[in-house]
């Protein structure tokens, strides 16, 4: 059985349980959207289950690979940023820039009712031999994207690569096996435009972007947190909607149009046959210890020295990252074709202590020791981004 033609399998497999959900129209989405804005969540446990048929050696019951615990691992991490040198970037080596504890590296993501398989970076190179990979969206997915590259170097030392760093795209190549696997810095997915010199966010155009994707074999995409910036951090000057411009709107109902355009996108240019499309769901922030309550071992204001998991049986997911992953839940569920829903909010939600913190290589001296300066957003590498592509390592290859 040919590689595309056993990843076909595997998706059919894992979207029969998306498949079967209702299709709100996208009137009811902006409507139930309106509803939900400021309102607490109340979303349990069981939205985020994705079960599917497990074929895992050892493993005979079906296995919901996004539901499961943390559970403390010598063997970890899976590899050291001198593995993968010049890819890791300052922002999430936080052991290089001075993090003064490691147990946040021992942590192994357990799903329930199975057993992940070990990422074996060779068979990766292997099955991949000659392909394309494009990671598109925000600075997430270059999170995720370097973790893949240092995983598979970790593996396959000898390999000959190349690296070019560039803005909005950057590669890196696994010369040996003909690989290129990219990142395109696409924040909102949809296109930005210099217009009268104001940034105009363009909720019905992607073609800018997209057409850096257009020949990808695998493509995953994430957007979410550049959504909710406000004042200077803020991501354009104006909206265009249709023939109309907007100082502001409803981020998520801006969000969702601008999904809507991406699905669009990729339902009339994406050939599935060879393609495999996926989406990185929200990756939570720590910013507000209030999210995980009595959970908080340094009684900060985020996640400043942080360095244990949530532990028992709630999952900590704040209602603002509820709402974000929702719309694009519910994008996908519109979609003839779906993508692949990477579901990682749950998971990710319980590991407060991942996040670079004040160790990011981006803050020194005095600022050490000021919670403020904390990226509770971004995660250390190696860490959880490394969970994320071993649960893309599982579906692409069981």
């Amino acid at each position: 059985m040919n590689v595309l033609h056993h990843i076909s399998l595997s998706a059919i497999l894992f979207l029969l349980p998306l498949l079967l959900h209702q299709k709100p129209s996208s009137s009811a989405i902006i409507l139930s959207l309106k509803k939900r804005h400021g309102s607490s969540s109340s979303s349990s446990s069981n939205q985020y289950s994705s079960s599917r048929p497990t074929s895992f050696q050892g493993n005979r019951s079906t296995c919901s690979l996004f539901m499961g615990s943390w559970v403390h691992d010598d063997s970890y991490p899976l590899y050291k940023p001198a593995d993968c040198p010049a890819v890791v970037e300052a922002e999430f080596d936080c052991q290089m820039y001075g993090r003064p504890d490691s147990n946040y590296l021992k942590y192994r993501w357990q799903p329930q009712n199975c057993n992940l398989p070990t990422f074996n970076g060779a068979e990766f190179l292997l099955r991949m031999k000659g392909k394309s990979i494009m990671f598109a969206g925000d600075s997430l997915g270059k999170n995720q994207w370097e973790s893949l590259i240092c995983l598979i170097m970790s593996s396959a030392p000898s390999t000959r690569t190349q690296m070019t760093r560039g803005l909005p795209l950057s590669t890196f190549r696994f010369l040996d096996y003909g690989i290129t696997m990219s990142f395109y810095k696409a924040p909102f997915l949809v296109d930005i435009d210099a217009v009268q010199g104001k940034r105009v966010l363009k909720l019905e155009e992607i073609s800018g972007n997209a057409n850096a994707w257009h020949d990808a074999d695998l493509l995953i995409f994430n957007t979410g947190h550049w959504w909710s910036h406000t004042g200077s951090q803020q991501g354009w000057d104006l909206i265009q909607s249709g023939n109309s411009y907007y100082q502001d709107m409803d981020r998520f109902v801006a969000m969702e149009k601008a999904l809507r355009t991406w699905a669009y996108w990729v339902e009339t240019n994406v050939d599935r046959s060879r393609t495999q499309v996926f989406f990185l769901s929200i990756s939570p922030t720590h910013d507000n210890p209030s999210d995980w309550a009595a959970s908080s071992s340094s009684g900060s204001k985020n996640c400043y020295g942080e360095t244990e998991p949530v532990t028992g049986a709630a999952y900590p997911v704040s209602p603002y990252t509820d709402q974000l992953r929702s719309v694009i839940v519910e994008v996908l569920h519109g979609m003839h074709n779906p993508a692949l829903l990477l579901d990682i909010t749950l998971l990710s939600s319980m590991r407060k202590d991942g996040h670079p913190s004040v160790y990011s290589g981006l803050v020194s001296g005095s600022q050490l020791a000021r919670p403020d300066k904390s990226d509770c957003s971004h995660w250390c590498l190696p860490g959880l981004p490394d969970t994320w592509n071993q649960l893309l390592y599982t579906i692409l290859f069981y």
